[in-house]
């Protein structure tokens, strides 16, 4: 009978323990100098862009953690980046004094908040909205799809249908949420100050950092231990998990809105920093594809790669606007043909490769029949003993 092993051995899970606090440490010393020295080193208008690019490394995560671990390629995650950014405009625009309506309502004639403004007066509600409202809605669009064991390119076409409904639907309620005009976030206020001030503005950059070492951490938790090998092994060989006892669809669903959650907290940190949320882009194809782009880019499946490939795709993409502004999009193009050709596992991938040619990473030692491998024989010594 075929079996998967999820369980892990003594000496893995010391050896993991160790990576995770090495990588812990490293990640809070890049934290501290993001934090600490950017603000004075950068202009204001680059800290803002630092913060956007950081706040989309959120998103990237989520795409890595079902793409590259799972096999799950979503082409439709903005629909959970942008109820995440729709769901913190929404808490800014009411800011407003008493009896008083947001002003894009009384343009089109609306007398009364409507009811699922309501909720949304709360801080509270819209912190926990943020995270749980983009969840919800990709477990429930994640089991009506994975219940009926699609996957694949087909389930890649379903979640960009799924996409192409949400933006019809957000551009076309103008009475509502102010339909392709979108929510503006950097004219309201927030406890006093204007959100759009260099102050606020600064303290939403030292969130989007901390947001950023905790989502990575939990992302890194749920891919290292017997829920990571499960992943893995849905990704590799989903029919071998069935037969080994193993419902995918469960797992599948769980961790496809972890990753929805992840993009909606993404979406609000980037709308605070970017001063809109719209449909367009944040609910256009080309948007949900270019997530897919900055974890390629990066190497996915390493986590670290999706954070890489975003900063670079977008640093690149704002230098090149500037100083080519006819041409940058022909050398951006040139970045992603040269990725998918010369670096097919992305840059952290190919660093991978690099280091094992040169030895300086250990390489996987496979033997021509299972008898020959040392583990098999310590263990079939066991059991004659």
């Amino acid at each position: 009978m075929l079996t998967v092993d999820v369980s892990p051995k003594k000496e893995e899970v010391k050896k993991r323990q160790r990576q995770f606090l090495l990588e812990g440490a490293i990640i809070g010393g890049v934290a501290l100098i993001l934090a600490l020295l950017m603000p004075f080193i950068l202009s204001q208008f680059r800290l803002k862009l630092l913060g956007r690019f950081l706040s989309l490394c959120l998103a990237a995560l989520g795409i890595d953690l079902i793409w590259g671990y799972t096999g799950l390629l979503s082409l439709g995650h903005g629909i959970f980046f942008a109820l995440g950014g729709y769901g913190l405009a929404m808490y800014l625009n009411l800011q407003l004094p008493a009896g008083q309506l947001p002003e894009f309502f009384t343009l089109y004639g609306v007398t009364k908040l409507p009811l699922f403004w309501q909720p949304f007066h709360s801080l509270f509600f819209t912190v926990i909205a943020i995270i749980v409202i983009p969840s919800l809605v990709a477990g429930l669009l994640g089991y009506l799809i994975f219940r009926n064991r699609i996957k694949g390119v087909y389930f890649s076409i379903l979640t960009q249908a799924a996409l192409l409904v949400f933006f019809n639907f957000f551009n076309g309620q103008q009475q509502l949420i102010n339909g392709t005009n979108g929510l503006k976030t950097d004219t309201q206020t927030l406890f006093g100050a204007l959100v759009g001030s260099d102050g606020v503005q600064l303290v939403f950059y030292e969130l989007t950092i901390l947001c950023l070492i905790l989502v990575y951490l939990l992302c890194r938790w749920l891919t290292s231990g017997r829920f990571g090998r499960l992943l893995k092994a849905i990704r590799d060989d989903e029919i071998r998990v069935r037969f080994s006892g193993y419902d995918p669809t469960g797992f599948k669903v769980v961790v496809f809105a972890i990753s929805g959650a992840i993009a909606g907290i993404s979406g609000a940190l980037y709308t605070v920093q970017s001063g809109i949320i719209a449909p367009s882009p944040s609910l256009e194809v080309a948007f949900s594809i270019e997530m897919v782009i900055w974890v390629a880019v990066g190497g996915r499946g390493t986590l670290i790669g999706a954070i890489v490939g975003t900063l670079l795709v977008n640093w690149g993409k704002t230098f090149l606007s500037e100083q080519f502004p006819e041409i940058w999009l022909f050398f951006q193009g040139a970045l992603f043909l040269i990725v998918v050709t010369v670096l097919p596992a992305g840059i952290i991938g190919g660093l991978d490769k690099i280091r094992s040619l040169f030895g300086w990473q250990k390489r996987l030692v496979t033997y021509p029949a299972i008898d020959e491998n040392p583990e098999v024989q310590q263990e079939k010594e066991k059991i004659i003993d």
